[in-house]
């Protein structure tokens, strides 16, 4: 049976199959030696999550998981998301939550803990959720910031591996627009990056195209006379 990796997260994981998106680009690159699972959640934040992860920690355990949550919690508790918000402190606590019970399911699982990208506040201004009198936005870049320090401090605690994408997507030029599509979702660009830095992390721990292909055949090893053979005409 081929290895798998599941993303786990909210509605940045759901998108993540789109054209020239994060997951896309993990499933094409592992193509031919890992099976990428998609596990999306538009809308949840870390409350909810533990509602339904259960469903989606089932059957054999994969190399590695994503986790991928906060950008919902973060939402301000005075404005237009205020159902999706989650105190910081209960959200470090969920997140505990989450990464114990994976632990627990699947002991071997490389677990990669994703903060909530930075925000770009005029983008959520021009693409409001719902109707919007303040004018005001209802995420702001210092709130994510928070929730993606307490993420990185989970990671530590925890003994996983943290992504901080927060700080890595503002270190490059006019990210607000270059990265976020509304202030919130990713570009292609942004996509990008946090495919990259997945990718090095994997790397770093061992999993990568070479180690997980090392069983398959070479073509020269293939008998073109096996009625079984794949290759065969």
């Amino acid at each position: 049976m081929r290895p798998k990796m599941i993303l786990f997260g909210d509605s940045i994981t759901e998108d993540s199959f789109g054209d020239g998106g994060w997951g896309a680009s993990l499933a094409h690159h592992f193509s031919r030696s890992l099976d990428v699972i998609l596990r999306g959640y538009s809308g949840y934040n870390t409350r909810w999550v533990l509602k339904v992860i259960e469903k989606v920690c089932n059957g054999e355990s994969p190399i590695a998981m994503t986790v991928f949550f906060g950008a919902n919690d973060a939402s301000l508790p005075d404005r237009t998301s205020a159902f999706q918000h989650v105190p910081l402190h209960e959200y470090k606590q969920n997140l505990q939550s989450i990464v114990s019970f994976i632990k627990k399911k699947w002991p071997t699982t490389l677990i990669l803990l994703i903060t909530p990208p930075p925000i770009d506040e005029d983008g959520r201004i021009r693409h409001p959720f719902g109707d919007n009198p303040s004018g005001l936005p209802e995420r702001t870049n210092e709130a994510a910031g928070a929730y993606a320090k307490a993420c990185v401090e989970v990671a530590d605690e925890c003994g996983v591996i943290g992504v901080d994408l927060w700080t890595k997507m503002q270190q490059y030029p006019n990210w607000e627009k270059c990265c976020l599509s509304d202030g919130l979702h990713l570009t292609p660009t942004g996509n990008k990056i946090v495919y990259e830095e997945v990718i090095k992390k994997l790397t770093k721990e061992g999993v990568n195209v070479e180690t997980l292909s090392a069983d398959l055949p070479l073509l020269s090893q293939i008998d073109p006379c096996d009625p079984l053979n794949a290759f065969q005409n």
